[in-house]
């Protein structure tokens, strides 16, 4: 039955598409399918207790405060948390770099808002992380798309893509959504020296930096540009750095964060004013109590101890169970590996029988804004338990064999 808006919605809704793995997640709620579709942390360790504790201090201590509107930029408390933690990893920051937004799907949204006109070219990974892609087709992005391999995004193909004049350059460097991989220190070095020469700034996300399973920490590519440009007081690069407490502390919070120049921040403060006024005061505050005191650096060590086991028991399982001609990744962290199997195979066609054997996972191919990536798949191991880890890898490779 038609209404009276079905011809008054605006031009840009006809880029805005569904997320493909918010599609998926509806298998997450049937009992008997082992799902490694979502990005969804272990919620077992969830800190449960400890947000319990701190919603009543909160209410106690601070409660007209924590009920009242806040500023935009988020609580001052917060962000300067942020800032000395930031600091720790070398880059010079403080309260005025920093601002709080509802998660960093939010955060994606806002960069969009401030700095895509329609037509503008952005330069990213294939495959890259779909909500970057949803979040600007709203705005009508193109994209410039570099391929990548085990070690990252391939820096022998950034010439002729930067050569295109794309408005910004965005990139996961650490453990990415989807594949899992990190950019070895090498290439994040040319990475940013080609950015700068070419005058193309960087978006950074890392919302999985801090989950490092093996390996030594690297710098963020804000570091590197900060180095390369002698930087010596306050941040004032070429590099928007966006980070989250989804995969550290609850993804139900919708807490993340944007560090960038003071000039970039007060931009988006005048963007998100015109979302939602303001990230959720009780929220923040529940948050910074939680993590102060050194809490929040002890429970990443118990979530890395036990995404960790999980990463290994997938990677025995996929060993011991795939055919010849499938190949994974091996992350050193994070919550995600990828598969590609043999060409013949089409994993969203895939994903049917495979459901019919209880188990999903996501098609690779909404991860490519240009197309490809027909027989790849990300599988998600931080959710599922490890016995289930065995039996859903156990299931998925019978799926393949089935097709081939």
């Amino acid at each position: 039955m038609q209404t009276l808006w079905d011809d008054r919605y605006a031009l840009r809704t006809q880029n805005m598409k569904g997320s493909t793995i918010r599609e998926l997640l509806k298998f997450t709620q049937l009992p008997d399918i082992i799902s490694f579709a979502g990005g969804m942390p272990a919620p077992e360790i969830f800190p449960v207790e400890e947000f319990g504790e701190a919603c009543l201090r909160v209410l106690k201590e601070k409660g007209p405060e924590s009920l009242q509107y806040g500023m935009t930029e988020g609580y001052l408390p917060l962000r300067e948390m942020i800032a000395r933690h930031t600091n720790l990893y070398g880059i010079k920051v403080n309260a005025d770099n920093i601002m709080i937004t509802n998660g960093s799907q939010q955060a994606l949204d806002l960069i969009g808002k401030i700095f895509i006109n329609p037509g503008d070219r952005i330069l990213v990974e294939s495959p890259t992380y779909l909500g970057a892609l949803q979040a600007w087709d709203a705005y009508n992005a193109q994209y410039v798309a570099v391929p990548s391999d085990f070690d990252g995004i391939q820096v022998d193909h950034l010439d002729h893509a930067l050569r295109t004049g794309p408005k910004f350059m965005y990139v996961l460097p650490n453990f990415q959504n989807p594949t899992g991989v990190t950019i070895p220190l090498d290439r994040r070095l040319r990475l940013v020296e080609m950015a700068d020469r070419y005058g193309v700034p960087i978006i950074e996300d890392d919302p999985y930096g801090q989950l490092r399973f093996e390996g030594n920490h690297l710098p963020a590519l804000e570091v590197l540009d900060d180095q390369l440009r002698g930087n010596h007081e306050c941040y004032h690069g070429n590099v928007i750095y966006l980070s989250t407490f989804s995969k550290t502390l609850a993804p139900g919070i919708r807490l993340a964060w944007v560090v960038a120049t003071p000039e970039i921040i007060q931009k988006l403060v005048m963007a998100k004013q015109g979302t939602d006024l303001q990230p959720s005061t009780f929220t923040q505050i529940v948050a910074y109590e939680v993590s102060r005191h050194g809490f929040l650096e002890k429970h990443i060590k118990r979530i890395v101890d036990v995404y960790r086991e999980r990463r290994d028991v997938m990677l025995e399982a996929l060993q011991e169970n795939m055919p010849d001609g499938v190949k994974w990744t091996h992350p050193k962290g994070g919550l995600f590996l990828w598969a590609t199997l043999p060409e013949s195979i089409n994993t969203q066609d895939l994903l049917k029988f495979a459901v019919e054997k209880k188990v999903a996972f996501v098609p690779g191919h909404s991860f490519h804004p240009n197309g490809g990536g027909h027989n790849t798949m990300r599988l998600n191991f931080s959710n599922a338990q490890p016995e289930m880890i065995k039996i859903g890898i156990k299931r998925l490779a019978d799926s393949i064999k089935d097709q081939l």
